[in-house]
């Protein structure tokens, strides 16, 4: 059930996200479930590699500045589901990154509203 809650939440994200920002398009919450899910999928597979390859391709650097490092790796990941999905578009790199800045602090702030109501 909860993994069913933080996709439905993340779709929630990437659908407000498409609204806010008008580089970075979704099509319909049906397209915004997809990219959720494909998005959490390539996370979950390669989000902590690219993360690892960054922390010790800077000597170290991407572990200090974590933040950072998971703020670029989210938006190579974005633009990784963009490439995969037709039912997203994210018109440059800087749009991925304001996209994936967004979308952390949505998705943060279901996740907390979903944990403060169960």
């Amino acid at each position: 059930m909860e993994i069913l809650l933080s996709w439905l939440v993340m779709s929630i994200a990437v659908w407000l996200t498409a609204v806010l920002l008008p580089g970075f398009e979704v099509r319909g919450f049906g397209g915004a479930v997809i990219v959720a899910a494909v998005f959490g999928l390539l996370n979950w597979l390669l989000g902590w590699l690219l993360f690892v390859v960054i922390g010790l391709g800077t000597l170290g650097l991407g572990f200090l500045m974590a933040f950072l490092t998971r703020w670029l790796v989210m938006a190579l990941l974005l633009k990784l589901t963009d490439a995969l999905l037709d039912s997203l578009e994210i018109r440059s790199l800087g749009m991925a990154f304001l996209g994936a800045a967004v979308m952390s602090l949505l998705g943060t702030a279901g996740q907390w509203a979903v944990h403060l109501i169960m």
